[in-house]
């Protein structure tokens, strides 16, 4: 009221309603959440850090997400020791973003063991406010085995189903998509390292068709096969929710699913920078040789 309209627009700066926490106090909290938790616990909950560094929940949160730490978190990860990482990685990569002239690039993998499940109960449908149900338990039906190869140029799949994995399996899937692929094409394929792929009489097989050429990728980096991204797909739309009474049932969902994947096909295309892989990669290896 003393300074008028000009004070009141102003807006003179106050002092906060409830003081910071001092730095001693963030440091504290930080140092805890970096450290090893209390007792036989494998991890710090922000419960944990509350009682431990005598603050508010709410105050340890707020640290936490300043500084961009979340322990109650934790993500998987696998370095390859292959010793000849970088030189097939190029290799694969090579092919996805410039194939060879008058040549096929095919993703060749099989996606083994997909359970027919059958649910114990049917579940309800999505409404407003609820969500879609489905019982926890179900009914085992039996296994196939999912052989898929694809084209990463025109993002065409070539699949079949098969109740077991073995290199017998492998062949004739391997005849199959032999017999697909026109005359005149040479054939790249990129696979895993799994031991069918590498069975004695695949490898006779390979000799005896010279169009063929395999392209194993590093070990423990079956993410550079382009056609996991297929089967995860495959996991999330068709069978994570599908309810299969027989493994006929099933195998009839996988070969719709493919017939639609094919009538709408989508080109694999490739964006990661392959140096950039290569010097994650080191970097790693370098940070474990220093924790060991």
């Amino acid at each position: 009221m003393q300074e008028g309209v000009e004070g009141l627009l102003r807006d003179k700066t106050r002092p906060p309603g409830k003081a910071p926490l001092p730095a001693e106090t963030v440091r504290r909290v930080l140092d805890l959440a970096l450290g090893p938790p209390p007792g036989e616990a494998t991890h710090w909950t922000g419960r944990m850090l509350s009682r431990a560094a005598d603050v508010s929940l709410r105050s340890v949160q707020r640290i936490l997400e300043a500084h961009q730490l979340a322990p109650h978190r934790i993500r998987t990860f696998k370095l390859s020791n292959d010793a000849k990482f970088a030189d097939k990685l190029k290799d694969i990569v090579g092919l996805y973003v410039d194939p060879p002239a008058h040549a096929v690039v095919l993703s060749v993998d099989e996606k083994s063991q997909i359970q027919a499940l059958d649910r114990t109960q049917p579940g309800l449908p999505m409404k407003k406010g609820r969500a879609g149900t489905m019982t926890h338990d179900y009914k085992r039906n039996g296994t196939t085995t999912l052989f898929a190869a694809l084209n990463v140029l025109d993002g065409q799949v070539i699949g079949r189903n098969m109740q077991r994995h073995r290199h017998q399996e492998f062949i004739r899937f391997l005849n199959a998509v032999e017999a697909e692929v026109p005359a005149g094409k040479l054939i790249h394929a990129i696979l895993d390292n799994y031991a069918t792929h590498k069975h004695p009489k695949v490898r006779d097989w390979l000799a005896s068709h010279p169009r063929w050429t395999f392209h194993f990728t590093p070990t423990s980096a079956s993410w550079l096969n382009a056609v996991e991204g297929f089967f995860a797909k495959l996991t999330r739309r068709r069978l994570k929710r599908g309810v299969f009474r027989s493994v006929v049932d099933l195998q009839a969902a996988i070969n719709r699913f493919v017939e639609e994947t094919n009538a709408d096909p989508k080109p694999f295309v490739w964006t990661a920078d392959p140096d950039k892989i290569i010097a994650a990669v080191r970097r790693g290896h370098q940070t474990l040789d220093l924790i060991h």
